[in-house]
């Protein structure tokens, strides 16, 4: 009986080995690291499914900025305040033959095609080389592609998912630097145990689109699609995919990324956008720090007859220590260039927080305060332009739950 458990318990990691993922999270939602739970199984192990759930629910307060306009105009500077869910994931992940791993996952506090966060199966061929179809996780940044109820803030960096400012009122130009989940085809493996790789296609339409819709670029002649590559160096192994976990008080692991994509008229095809990220991440103990660094360049298609072209920069570094194996301190300091560097100015965002994990429960609490600030803007109109929708304070508490 026991070495069926643990046959089966082996059974549950999924086989294929993406850079940034160990075999244990591969749903990208929860880590299901030495838990074998609720699980169904052949008695060979050559099929398993296994359901998981997250849950998030938070409390918000947003106060915002009179951003030069008179009170007559701007009477609430408390706004976007109250309760919110996240995330209600429902999903499931196993794996088929020996070969094929797959995943599925709805996340019910979603709409339209956003509903489907995830649905993709995975085939390996042999440890250097994997081919993952369907809808899942974009190869850009370590932030995005940590396991979503593993985060070290209940947040995302600003300078990820916030949208940059452009000078054109153009239908839908607002692209932010995260390019999240989209639907695609990637090849990815790791080589020597050590270097790992992910290149691939994707639509470029974001985890809201789950048709075909794409054309030919007029411009260059290509398939309009976000063509996408990363690649890692692990010198102790695969890293996990986590920025706190109090079952991994023993890890010792780093990560050094590189990554890039070009999404071909994007934006509703009014442009061609660039992206390139470098990022550091360390796990050593109780201690996990990282700091990513990305920049973007959009440049217009000859249909919308604009010369110009912006270049956008941000970055973060953040850190988190377990004072004790409950408690765990966090820290970041963002900072984003969201007028363009071709403008004076750019915002400094520092953030703290604090996690506790309840004991063999499954539940998390996390709180945090951001302050956006705003530095060296040569105008009053670049400085309020600059936080536009942005809560100079704000504050979150969030409480999760999963199996």
């Amino acid at each position: 009986m026991k070495k069926r458990m643990i046959g089966v318990l082996l059974a549950l990691l999924p086989l294929a080995l993406m850079a940034q993922h160990e075999e244990a999270s591969e749903n990208g939602v929860v880590s299901l690291a030495g838990r074998e739970g609720f699980t169904i199984g052949t008695k060979k192990g050559d099929f398993v499914f296994k359901p998981y759930l997250l849950v998030q629910t938070a409390a918000h307060f947003n106060w915002y900025d009179d951003e030069g306009l008179d009170k007559a105009y701007n009477q609430d500077n408390v706004a976007n305040s109250g309760f919110s869910v996240p995330y209600a994931v429902l999903g499931f992940t196993g794996k088929a033959f020996g070969k094929v791993s797959f995943n599925l996952s709805i996340n019910a506090a979603a709409s339209g095609g956003a509903l489907l966060q995830q649905a993709w199966f995975d085939v390996r061929f042999r440890p250097s080389l994997s081919l993952r179809v369907g809808k899942f996780k974009t190869s850009f940044s370590h932030a995005c592609l940590t396991t979503l109820g593993e985060t070290l803030l209940p947040q995302l960096p600003v300078s990820l998912a916030s949208a940059v400012i452009l000078p054109y009122s153009l239908n839908a130009v607002t692209p932010a630097m995260a390019t999240g989940f989209d639907l695609g085809v990637e090849l990815h493996g790791l080589l020597a145990g050590k270097f790992g790789y992910e290149v691939g296609l994707f639509n470029g339409t974001g985890a809201s689109v789950n048709v075909a819709g794409k054309t030919l670029s007029d411009d260059w002649h290509i398939p309009s699609l976000l063509y996408a590559g990363r690649f890692t160096y692990m010198p102790k192994g695969v890293m996990p995919a986590t920025q706190g976990n109090p079952d991994r008080l023993h890890e010792d692991k780093w990560l050094l990324g590189l990554s890039a994509s070009l999404n071909v008229e994007s934006e509703n095809e009014s442009t061609n956008d660039v992206r390139v990220g470098l990022e550091l991440a360390w796990l050593k103990h109780r201690l996990y720090l990282a700091a990513e660094a990305y920049w973007m360049h959009i440049g217009f298609t000859q249909r919308q007859k604009i010369d110009d072209s912006f270049n956008y920069l941000g970055g973060y570094v953040q850190g988190g220590y377990f004072l004790t194996p409950r408690w765990q301190a966090a820290v970041r300091y963002d900072f984003f260039n969201r007028n363009g560097t071709g403008k004076d100015g750019f915002l400094n965002m520092p953030a703290v927080g604090v996690n506790y994990f309840f004991k063999g429960c499954n539940l998390k609490l996390q709180a945090m305060y951001q302050y956006v600030a705003r530095s060296g803007h040569a105008t009053q109109l670049d400085r309020d332009n600059d936080n536009l929708g942005l809560a100079t304070h704000s504050a979150t508490v969030q409480l999760q739950y999963h199996f």
